[in-house]
């Protein structure tokens, strides 16, 4: 059995950088343990499944050791696909995931824009705890429906973290996301998932879900700009729009191959 894959650039213009990820297209769903397989074997921060269903495309995502409930550069990455190299007529693609409902992405020339729904947030207070596994305590933290958010003063500090990713395993979250006010941007940030087996992501289209509620009531302004500080990097624009989040960036193909199963 031979399946298409496509390894994509996501969250930018330029070949090896922003947040690689594969996409393969299926008919119909392989079994849950060989999806699981090839996430592992492509060794990459996500792999999306993509099977046709009416009007939509189901959508699922796998890290290198589990499925998650939303992946942001993968869904991107998958319309990429559908737009560029499998002849998707229209100018938005509807995904549905089991996990996070209804999803859409719409070209806009070569930025693809995804509406994803916003997170909700809970503000802790800061405990000794927090600090696990970063060189630097937060001046605040929030937490999300799957990852914790800490805030920081400034780009400079995000830059200079320097993680330790096995004590960062005892925090009992998807990932970490730091942040701060950029110098050239609206934020920025970094995000840490070794818990879903990813130490740094590249560029998080998921995370921007948390970060762009967040920095819209602090800055009191709905469109804004995003980098994360990887060494890849990425560049994002994002929409607060009401209970949903437009996240917009450019994708590039790498990739065209088949997997033999």
């Amino acid at each position: 059995m031979k399946i298409a894959i496509y390894q994509i650039d996501a969250f930018t213009n330029e070949r090896f950088k922003g947040n690689p990820a594969a996409v393969c297209p299926l008919d119909s769903w392989l079994p849950d343990a060989v999806m699981q397989d090839i996430a592992a074997e492509n060794n990459l921060a996500e792999t999306a499944f993509i099977v046709p269903s009416a009007d939509h495309f189901e959508i699922r995502w796998f890290t290198p050791t589990v499925e998650v409930d939303l992946c942001g550069h993968a869904t991107l990455a998958s319309a990429h696909i559908l737009f560029n190299e499998l002849g998707f007529a229209g100018d938005q693609v509807n995904f549905v995931s089991h996990r996070s409902g209804p999803l859409s992405v719409t070209k806009h020339g070569s930025v693809l824009a995804l509406n994803f729904p916003v997170d909700t947030m809970t503000e802790l207070p800061i405990l000794p705890e927090h600090s696990i596994g970063l060189s630097q305590s937060p001046r605040a933290v929030l937490k999300g429906k799957t990852d914790y958010l800490f805030v920081y003063d400034s780009e400079a500090e995000i830059r200079a973290l320097q993680p330790d990713f096995e004590a960062l395993k005892t925090h009992p979250v998807r990932g970490i996301i730091v942040t701060a006010p950029g110098v050239t941007t609206d934020f920025v940030s970094r995000f840490f998932g070794p818990n879903c087996g990813v130490n740094e992501d590249p560029v998080t289209g998921s995370a921007h879900t948390t970060l762009t509620p967040y920095w819209a009531a602090v800055l009191g302004k709905t469109e804004l700009t995003a980098r994360q500080l990887s060494q890849r990097t990425g560049d994002l624009t994002c929409k607060l729009l009401g209970d949903r989040v437009e996240i917009a960036g450019e994708a590039v193909l790498y990739l065209r191959g088949e997997i033999e199963i």
